[in-house]
């Protein structure tokens, strides 16, 4: 990635040691006066002087992911639906967002995603099946986060970017060159953690990135009703780190801006807050009603600006992308829906005495007291079935494992 779109910016540390030439700390801080756009919804190059337009063969390669995303989206959907899990937040359009998040950082960088990044923690390699495991209701978050560097999804708002900044510092201190990417919504600028979060990053100068996707909602909320502050960005500026805002369906942009900003935080720039102007197509989740708080009017005059029929024009144009090509990727989407699909109709062993078993190192006399609550609660009901308890039945539900 360029570092071109440092200069002129000013980090927070050179801007602010004052010097008469230079514009004022907080006009280098402050983000664009319009979202960063490099590819409009009609899937044409628009011109950025700051930031560079990653070449075709990078936007095609980086395409299939897309495709691979919307594609997983559905199924997902299908498989609530069908009773094989338990929920889902889609990323239906939010997908350019979704890879770019993941293919901008290196082997060594950690992403900390929210609930709804599934997409980008499967761009990151995590096997899909795993991720899909704690959506599908079961007791654990599904994969190792050591072995890509992907933090557990978080259901609660913000809480994820404190543990983000925690580990951009440690590697700090380390000395590491590792950089930490953390993705939040909207709704999580109105909780506490993020305010500390942010206020923390800047203050120790860490190498961490905020990724805010403004999907205009926080489930019934409009953003409207959330801050009356220009943009998001812009309370990047009350931290003391740059702010910056960029088109979220459009993936060139995002891979521009945000490498950018991975680029300068691992350079020792520190932290910086981009905001992702995107749109959520579909309900918060499977169990939102979405016609209660907007119009089908309003997602409509979303869908032109859908981030895959957008990069499909502009490939298109460039005869980079051809019939052919189109195919591959569908048969490649495909596959990976059907490996879901077909995982997530397997039955599952359930040992429900494993909800107490990993909460603490030793169990406390409340878990020991609940547990025991437990069998004896499925001993009756053995009982009243069979008339006896099955041979096991006990040892099952002590969360002890065979």
């Amino acid at each position: 990635m360029s570092t071109a779109t440092n200069e002129g910016r000013g980090s927070m540390i050179g801007a602010a040691a004052g010097n008469a030439a230079q514009p004022t700390a907080d006009h280098a801080l402050l983000p664009s006066a319009q979202p960063v756009q490099l590819i409009d919804p009609e899937g044409h190059h628009t011109h950025d002087d700051r930031y560079p337009l990653p070449d075709g063969q990078k936007l095609l390669s980086v395409y299939g992911r897309l495709v691979a995303g919307r594609r997983i989206n559905d199924q997902a959907n299908a498989l609530v639906r069908q009773g094989r899990m338990a929920v889902y937040p889609s990323s239906h359009g939010q997908e350019a967002c979704q890879v770019a998040a993941a293919v901008v950082l290196d082997d060594q960088d950690w992403l900390f995603p929210t609930y709804r990044d599934t997409v980008a923690v499967i761009t990151r390699g995590v096997d899909p099946l795993e991720v899909l495991t704690l959506l599908r209701g079961d007791w654990h978050g599904g994969y190792d986060p050591y072995e890509h560097r992907v933090a557990t999804q978080a259901t609660p708002l913000a809480t994820q970017l404190l543990h983000a900044v925690g580990v951009a510092h440690a590697a700090k201190l380390r000395g590491e060159p590792t950089v930490v990417l953390a993705m939040c919504g909207d709704g999580a600028t109105s909780e506490g953690d993020f305010h500390e979060a942010l206020n923390f990053a800047a203050v120790f100068h860490v190498p961490v990135v905020f990724l805010i996707q403004n999907n205009e909602f926080a489930i019934s909320v409009p953003l409207k009703s959330q801050t009356v502050a220009p943009s998001l960005a812009h309370k990047a500026i009350g931290y003391g780190m740059p702010g910056e805002r960029v088109d979220g369906n459009d993936l060139a942009a995002l891979l521009s801006v945000l490498g950018s900003a991975v680029d300068r935080a691992r350079d020792g720039g520190g932290p910086s807050l981009i905001e992702a102007h995107t749109y959520r197509m579909q309900a918060h989740t499977n169990a939102d009603d979405a016609t209660r708080y907007r119009s089908a009017d309003d997602v409509e005059r979303w869908v032109p600006k859908d981030p895959i029929l957008r990069m499909r024009t502009y490939l298109r144009g460039l005869n980079l992308l051809t019939d052919d090509g189109e195919r591959a990727l569908a048969v490649e989407a495909d596959a990976i829906a059907a490996a879901i699909r077909n995982g997530l109709n397997t039955e599952v062993d359930v040992n429900p005495g494993e909800l107490f078993e990993y909460v603490f190192s030793e169990k406390t006399s409340q878990l020991r007291e609940q547990a025991e609550q437990l069998r004896e609660e499925l001993a009756r009901g053995t009982d009243a079935e069979h008339g006896a308890p099955i041979d096991g039945a006990t040892n099952q539900t002590k969360g002890d494992r065979p």
